[in-house]
């Protein structure tokens, strides 16, 4: 079984974007083992300072969690325009490093509009080496609406895509 790290791109407890690292959970069950990392304020702010031969305990395991792994999802809401500063600062971590590169990684923007940082998260993908391809992206417009009471997705277009997204992200990590 494939091992996954899912990573919220959100702070809050009840997001959106945890909410559909749950259902993508349950719509893989048996399939992967997936870790969810739900909230990355447990790094500290990037200092170039600490990054060094004894970096923070917590960016050394986050740095290990994201090696261990077969791949990689990345949810994120927009916050102004951009990706999250807890979600961009866990990437400046990753720079010095090789983690990302050539891992695959599915990334997933989930939004009232989401496109700028849609762009910027596959930008800095690509900047990290992460290996994804357009088919393992994914821009979900006005998430809040695509579930019901449970937590669940009951949006069936919502749903028909990120069935679409997993068939090529488990085609990515097969490559």
């Amino acid at each position: 079984m494939k091992k996954l790290l899912a990573l919220s791109g959100s702070t809050r407890r009840n997001s959106s974007n945890l909410k559909l690292i749950m259902n993508l959970v349950d719509m893989t069950a048996g399939k992967y083992e997936v870790t969810i990392l739900p909230d990355l304020s447990i790094l500290p702010y990037f200092n170039i300072d600490l990054d060094n031969e004894k970096p923070p305990k917590s960016v050394t395991d986050f740095r290990k969690q994201i090696s261990e792994a077969d791949g990689v999802i990345i949810c994120t809401p927009e916050y102004i325009f951009s990706l999250p500063g807890s979600l961009k600062n866990a990437f400046e971590w990753c720079v010095s490093t090789m983690v990302f590169s050539q891992k695959p990684v599915g990334l997933i923007t989930a939004s009232t509009s989401g496109e700028r940082a849609h762009e910027e998260l596959k930008l800095i993908m690509s900047t990290l080496e992460a290996k994804f391809e357009e088919e393992s992206t994914l821009l979900i417009k006005g998430i809040k609406g695509k579930f019901d009471e449970n937590g669940n997705i009951k949006d069936k277009v919502t749903l028909e895509r990120m069935e679409q997204f997993l068939q090529s992200f488990d085609a990515l990590l097969d490559k």
